[in-house]
């Protein structure tokens, strides 16, 4: 059970990518680092999800932290390229619809 964390910035925003599992074993670190970037006043902050293979109700948890944290400093969090299975995760629970979350078919950033 690994994820790799890179973040970069670019131009006004701040770029995430994910890549591994995001379970009860990832999510502590992710949650830490996610809660700092959209802690930061007026941030934009992009979590590329494109690599992730797998998330359970824990990582669900970690991003409804991190849109708590952004709603309080005026930053905004986008979740893209979410593959089918993942995008469904947060369909079922409802997530889709308070989360900004976009599916792989949808693009974002260069595909």
């Amino acid at each position: 059970m690994n994820l790799t964390i890179d973040v970069e910035q670019e131009n006004a925003q701040k770029i995430m990518t994910l890549k591994g599992e995001i379970d009860i074993y990832t999510a502590t670190n992710l949650k830490e680092k996610l809660n700092t970037l959209v802690s930061e006043k007026e941030t934009d902050v992009i979590v590329d999800l494109k690599d992730v293979t797998y998330m359970d109700s824990t990582g669900l948890g970690t991003f409804i932290s991190a849109l708590k944290h952004s709603n309080d400093s005026d930053s905004t969090l986008r979740l893209i390229r979410a593959n089918s299975r993942l995008y469904r995760l947060f369909q079922v629970t409802g997530l889709d619809e308070v989360i900004d979350v976009h599916a792989i078919e949808e693009g974002g950033l260069d595909d």
